[in-house]
């Protein structure tokens, strides 16, 4: 499980603001904690109701953040999200289920995060964690690996 307490994870039955606001927190938290520098931050999401709430857009201008919305309909503009939740349903939630509870769901969810982030295999890193204590250095580029968005990009979207 995941010590910091911005870390935990939180699951809903319904497109809430405050959940979506939760995820924004934690990552300005978890930014500002590691001296990660906010000018200029973009948040990508979707057109979700959640992300177009007054309550949301007011906190990205809080931070002076820009906000990007993806195209209607477009799965495309946020690939990068729509990959990690299409792994996140196949490898928790159909694996896992049927889920008796909500609090068995956020359970998993927590340690599936922690599991992803820290010991799973990701052949975009030459099948290594994510972890950097357990990556070797990047000795050439991968010709395959394109990135649009901008270095200092943030998304909460829900499984991203």
């Amino acid at each position: 499980m995941c010590s910091p307490a911005w870390s935990s994870a939180q699951v809903a039955t319904s497109l809430y603001t405050d959940l979506a606001l939760d995820a924004l927190e934690m990552a300005i938290r978890r930014r500002r904690h590691t001296g990660t520098d906010l000018t200029g931050l973009t948040h990508h999401s979707d057109r979700g109701v959640q992300y177009r709430a007054i309550r949301y857009t007011e906190r990205l201008a809080d931070e002076a953040a820009v906000a990007s919305v993806g195209s209607k309909e477009d799965s495309y503009d946020n690939a990068l999200a729509e990959a990690f939740n299409s792994l996140f349903k196949a490898e928790l939630i159909r694996n896992k289920g049927p889920w008796t509870s909500i609090n068995d769901v956020e359970i998993a969810v927590a340690e599936y995060i922690d599991w992803f982030n820290q010991r799973r295999l990701h052949g975009e890193l030459g099948h290594t964690s994510p972890r950097p204590s357990a990556r070797p250095p990047i000795t050439r580029p991968n010709p395959l690996r394109h990135s649009r968005k901008p270095a200092n990009s943030l998304s909460t979207k829900p499984g991203a």
